[in-house]
């Protein structure tokens, strides 16, 4: 999975910061037993020391250590079981002083081998989703919280659906798409008029995608194409690993999702700057492109070699219906 470093960064700080809290609260809940109970710092004493010595006192003679380590063996037994019934006769657990980990795949490493442990991807997903969050609803936009009511249902005829079966089958998709995402997904293109759901299914997808863990950019056009211009033409200045980290960003992710193609100045650095994108990210990478433009107006206005990467590599769905915010306006 393609992670973003910033925000990688935080939430592995986040990550060590809760895990130092878990040991301070290990740590307060001995000092509390051992205030209580003095034998019991005896015996962790004890059960620290031992092994360390009978090792360095066979390394010093040359001898095996095993058959002393044996002995200490049962000793050490005879300790814990001493230590859990002081705990159970005093009103705790017998293991209220085991150090378990909160993660018992990767204890507490966050890394499963040479991979990012579930765990971590977890706070990943978190710090994530706050991001998103400054630019997309994730709280109310969701896939349980989408009214396919706003959509009319007798504006069709025998030649086509109405506009809430049409975008029935779109919310499916959508659906299916954000809960099967992975390598083998393709790419998406929402095109309709303002006011359809675009950015509402765009952010339950991400919504979802993000919380299984996968990385996941979500920006304006606009946005976008200034930051590529940013860094073409501002390379010497201080900002440079900042505009540097962001095309990092936005190329390398698992799901980039564009908002509102085509209400930016079409010029021939930005149709570069798409085709670039959109040819890159098809080795591997997923995309989403929303646009209120219609399908057949991408080739004019940005290339043909676009529009055939589009129609080629990219799933269209249409979106139906009148503007949901007019019509919310005028039920009030």
């Amino acid at each position: 999975m393609g992670y973003d470093a910033k925000i990688m960064r935080r939430a592995r700080a986040r990550f060590e910061d809760d895990k130092q809290r878990r040991a301070e609260m290990c740590a307060e809940r001995r000092r509390t037993v051992y205030a209580r109970i003095p034998r019991i710092e005896e015996i962790d004493t004890t059960l620290r020391a031992t092994v360390s010595r009978i090792i360095a006192s066979a390394l010093r003679r040359g001898t095996d250590p095993r058959p002393p380590l044996a002995a200490l063996e049962q000793e050490n037994l005879s300790l814990r079981r001493e230590k859990a019934e002081l705990l159970v006769s005093n009103g705790f657990s017998a293991d209220f002083l085991d150090e378990k980990p909160n993660c018992r795949v990767c204890n507490d490493s966050g890394y499963d081998g040479q991979y990012v442990c579930r765990c971590l991807q977890e706070y990943y997903s978190r710090e994530q989703n706050a991001e998103l969050s400054h630019m997309l609803d994730l709280g109310t936009q969701t896939f349980d919280t989408f009214s396919l009511d706003w959509y009319d249902a007798h504006d069709g005829d025998g030649n086509k659906p109405s506009s809430r079966e049409a975008m029935q089958k779109v919310y499916r998709a959508a659906r299916e798409y954000a809960e099967t995402f992975g390598p083998d997904s393709g790419n998406l293109l929402f095109s309709g008029e303002p006011g359809l759901g675009k950015t509402f299914l765009s952010a339950s997808i991400a919504r979802v995608v993000s919380d299984e863990g996968f990385s996941v950019v979500y920006d304006t056009a606009s946005h976008i194409f200034s930051q590529f211009e940013a860094y073409k033409f501002n390379r010497e200045n201080e900002y440079e690993d900042d505009a540097q980290s962001d095309i990092h960003r936005i190329m390398n992710c698992d799901l980039l999702i564009i908002d509102d193609l085509g209400t930016e100045m079409t010029t021939s650095f930005v149709q570069s700057t798409l085709y670039q994108i959109v040819n890159t990210r098809l080795s591997g990478k997923k995309t989403i492109i929303s646009t209120n433009l219609d399908p057949k107006e991408i080739g004019p206005r940005y290339s043909p070699q676009i529009a055939s990467r589009i129609e080629g590599e990219y799933r269209i769905l249409p979106f139906f219906g009148k503007d949901i915010r007019q019509l919310k306006r005028q039920r009030r």
